[in-house]
């Protein structure tokens, strides 16, 4: 197995990761925003007011993003246990 083999599955593995965890970062980091403009216009200092609604938003994200989500890392799976035998060099 040669160092370019190896490099271009942690590529793919990191685009995975990517790729699926990036619709629920943008959606926290949307509410998080939202949240933010509210308490600066209102001028509500409470700190922990800023977690449920992100909880909230991530729990309602991963309902609806979690099949895709799941196939993507269902397929990178498959798709590394089929060509074990190119890893293992037998």
């Amino acid at each position: 197995m040669s160092s370019e083999f190896v490099l271009t599955i942690a590529e793919r593995g990191v685009y995975i990761i990517l790729l699926i965890s990036g619709p629920i970062l943008l959606l926290a980091l949307a509410v998080g925003l939202l949240v933010s403009i509210f308490q600066a216009t209102t001028q509500i200092q409470e700190q922990t007011l800023a977690f449920i609604p992100k909880i909230i938003a991530v729990l309602v994200g991963i309902v609806f993003f979690g099949p895709w989500m799941l196939t993507h890392m269902i397929e990178f799976t498959v798709d590394l246990y089929q060509n074990l035998n190119q890893f293992t060099g037998s």
